[in-house]
C-alpha cells in the first residue's frame, strides 16, 4: 500500500467514515489514477474533467458512480493532498429522479412464501416488516430485539446515525421461533464463522424468490423497504413519523413516496372514459341575462348638409 493510500484511508477514518465509504472512496481515486497510468499527485483538474468525460461517454457509467467520483476526488485534493484550484467547482451530475419499485401487500406475501432457506425468509420478512436497509438488516443482533418495549434498535444506520423502530408482534413470533431453531449467539442472522450473511446471499435468494412467485417486478431486498414506507403511507400514516422510521435526514426524501401513494391521481377519469356529449350538446355556461335585440344604426339626416 503506498504512502499516498494509508494517507487517504487514515483522513477517512479521523472523520468517522464508514468501512463502505472509505473502500468507495479509495477505489475511486485509485480508479482515476489508473486510467492515465500516474500517480494522483500527477494529476490537475483538466484531468479531472477528461476522466469525467471518460466515466460520461465511455464507460458509460451510472449518475451514482459519478457522483461518488466526484465526491471521492473533492475529499482527496481538499483534505489528503489539498490543491490550489478550486476543489468545490468540481461539478456533480443532476441524478434522475426515478419512482420506486413497489409491490403490493398480496405480492409481498407470494415472495416471502417462495423463499427457500428459513434464513433467507426470515431476515426478508425483517426487512419488510421494520423497513431497513440491507445492511441494517444484516448486522442486527440479538440484544437490538426488545421484546418489553416492542421496539427494534438499529444501530449505525446511514450516516452513522442510530434509531428505533416499533416492532411487530407477527414478526417478534417469527423471531422467537428462528431462534429456537437456530440458537444465534450475537448477529441475529449469522453466517459463516463470526459474520453476518453476506449481502451477495440474501440479494440472490430475494431474486430467486421473485422468479418463483412469477412477479414481473425487478423485486430486490430494498424494494421490500419501498414497500414498507408506501404501505404504511396508504394506512394513514404521517410523513414526519415515517422520517423518523426509515431514518431520513431530509423530510423531502420521505415525502417522495406521496408520488406513489396520492390516491387522487388514482381517482383521475382519463378523458378517452368520459362519455360522448349528445349532438348539439356544450360544456360552455350559459349567461341568466337575457340577449339584447339586434337593432340597426339610425339612418343619416338627408336634409342636412355633409360636413
Amino acid at each position: 500500500m503506498t504512502p499516498l493510500r494509508q494517507r487517504l484511508i487514515h483522513d477517512l477514518q479521523i472523520r468517522n467514515r464508514s468501512p463502505k465509504t472509505i473502500q468507495c472512496y479509495v477505489a475511486q481515486v485509485a480508479a482515476f489514477a489508473r486510467y492515465f497510468g500516474r500517480s494522483p499527485e500527477r494529476l490537475d483538474q483538466e484531468h479531472i474533467r477528461q476522466y469525467q468525460l471518460y466515466l460520461l461517454h465511455q464507460k458509460r457509467a451510472s449518475w451514482s458512480v459519478f457522483n461518488q467520483t466526484v465526491c471521492a476526488l473533492r475529499f482527496f485534493y481538499k483534505v489528503t493532498l489539498p490543491r490550489d484550484w478550486a476543489v468545490t467547482h468540481l461539478p456533480f451530475g443532476k441524478r434522475p429522479r426515478k419512482i420506486p419499485c413497489v409491490l403490493s401487500r398480496a405480492e409481498v406475501r407470494q415472495l416471502l412464501s417462495c423463499v427457500e432457506r428459513p434464513i433467507h425468509r426470515i431476515l426478508l420478512t425483517t426487512l419488510y416488516a421494520v423497513g431497513l436497509r440491507i445492511s441494517e438488516g444484516l448486522h442486527l443482533q440479538v440484544s437490538d430485539i426488545d421484546s418489553q418495549r416492542m421496539l427494534v434498535h438499529v444501530r449505525s444506520g446511514k450516516g452513522q446515525k442510530d434509531r428505533l423502530v416499533s416492532l411487530s408482534p407477527v414478526l417478534l413470533e417469527e423471531l422467537r421461533a428462528w431462534y429456537r431453531i437456530r440458537r444465534p449467539q450475537t448477529w441475529l442472522f449469522p453466517g459463516q464463522g463470526d459474520e453476518p450473511i453476506q449481502p451477495g446471499t440474501i440479494q440472490k435468494a430475494c431474486r430467486d424468490a421473485a422468479l418463483a412467485a412469477g412477479l414481473t417486478k425487478h423485486a430486490t431486498p430494498h424494494t421490500l423497504r419501498h414497500s414498507y414506507a408506501t404501505h404504511l403511507l396508504e394506512a394513514g400514516l404521517d410523513v414526519r413519523t415515517l422520517q423518523k422510521l426509515l431514518g431520513h435526514s431530509q423530510l423531502s426524501t420521505t415525502a417522495y413516496y406521496m408520488h406513489v401513494t396520492d390516491e387522487r391521481l388514482r381517482g383521475v377519469v382519463s378523458p378517452l372514459d368520459l362519455p360522448l356529449e349528445p349532438l348539439g350538446g356544450s360544456n360552455l355556461p350559459r349567461s341568466s341575462a337575457p340577449t339584447p335585440p339586434i337593432t340597426e344604426p339610425p339612418a343619416a339626416d338627408s336634409s342636412r348638409p355633409a360636413r
